[in-house]
């Protein structure tokens, strides 16, 4: 994994003051305290005894508090290998990728600090987006760097109209749980949908499919509506949550809003040629698939609490942690795919270039 970090010595300068001058070193000794789980003492012991560099905890606390530029970039040169290693990985000829975002906090009563917007490539599980934030950077698909043919998964909180019209106009098609409260739908008369009587029909396990419009900015797009209703049993939980959410917010919830907790809407812009609804509703399920990959990030690695108080060092340190994953990601592919081969043939002719023809 040596590309992930292989450059120039100026590129590095500015965080470079150890003795070694050694980028490697560097990433080494930040990767033993972030990723090893050691304290700062106990990673300038294991490397003064390994002697990698001698070095006091109060220096490579700097180093980290400084390599927060760096090791952005190191983290989007490893999504930049990750999304190269899968661009063939197509569902019926088009990349599908799940955008979410989950909230990391600082020690201490402050609550959440920061928050990290994350897109998961499907079927391979591979990060081909991410951006840190601090809390009141907003859930919006304005945020997702879009190219035509992908097909963008998210829930209810990316539900806008101008995050799925910005979508729509680069050629990219979306399936987005809907938020009745914020994004009202239009017959193709222009007259507002009224949600209950348009469902209320569906009979329990049954999936029904409507077409709608929404306008943005003075243009109207053309979705799909694809609803399933579900049992009773998970009905009466979806009302449950629904006038919690509500009392914890000092809210009366609406009637409406209990009538349709009783059914799954999702809107999509793929036209009806692409699939039926069902197939609709059975991809926007697999948008949970970034919840584990949160989950992941958040146990397995322990980044879901900030050890640092300061800005510079809680991101640097945050920036690591999401390095850390995205290596392991790279080598869980990479030996998934293993061959006694030993390299890929592009890697292997790049390196015949550089050693001469044989002979």
């Amino acid at each position: 994994m040596t590309e992930f970090y292989a450059c120039t010595e100026n590129t590095f300068k500015p965080y470079l003051r150890i003795s070694s001058k050694s980028a490697t070193v560097l990433l080494r000794l930040l990767l033993l305290h972030v990723a090893g789980g050691l304290s700062l003492e106990q990673a300038v012991v294991r490397a003064r005894e390994n002697k990698l560099v001698n070095i006091s905890a109060v220096g490579l606390f700097k180093r980290l508090r400084s390599s927060g530029p760096w090791l952005v970039w190191l983290t989007g040169q490893a999504v930049k290998a990750l999304s190269h290693d899968w661009d063939d990985a197509l569902w019926k000829g088009r990349p599908i990728r799940v955008l979410d975002a989950t909230d990391i906090e600082e020690p201490g009563p402050t609550g959440t600090d920061w928050r990290l917007h994350y897109s998961l490539r499907l079927p391979q599980w591979s990060c081909d987006f991410l951006q840190l934030t601090d809390v009141h950077g907003s859930e919006t698909l304005k945020r997702l760097p879009v190219q035509k043919g992908d097909i963008v998964l998210c829930d209810r909180g990316y539900s806008h109209r101008a995050g799925v019209a910005q979508v729509l106009e680069h050629q990219a098609d979306v399936i987005v749980r809907l938020n009745t409260g914020c994004f009202p739908l239009l017959h193709e008369s222009g007259q507002l949908v009224e949600l209950v009587k348009v469902v209320a029909k569906l009979k329990v396990g049954k999936v029904g499919e409507w077409p709608v419009w929404f306008e943005h900015a003075g243009r109207r797009h053309a979705l799909r509506l694809c609803v399933l209703r579900k049992s009773q049993v998970a009905a009466q939980r979806a009302r449950r949550r629904a006038e919690q959410k509500a009392r914890k917010h000092g809210q009366q919830v609406r009637p409406e809003t209990l009538q349709l907790a009783e059914f799954v809407l999702v809107l999509t812009s793929l036209p009806a040629s692409w699939g039926t609804a069902a197939l609709v509703l059975e991809l926007y399920r697999a948008r949970w698939q970034v919840e584990l990959a949160f989950k992941r990030l958040k146990q397995l690695l322990s980044t879901g609490h900030v050890p640092k108080t300061t800005d510079a060092s809680s991101r640097a340190w945050l920036q690591a942690k999401i390095l850390t994953a995205l290596l392991i990601e790279h080598m869980i592919h990479a030996g998934r795919f293993f061959s006694p081969w030993g390299y890929r043939l592009s890697r292997g002719a790049a390196l015949a270039s550089l050693q001469g023809s044989p002979g």
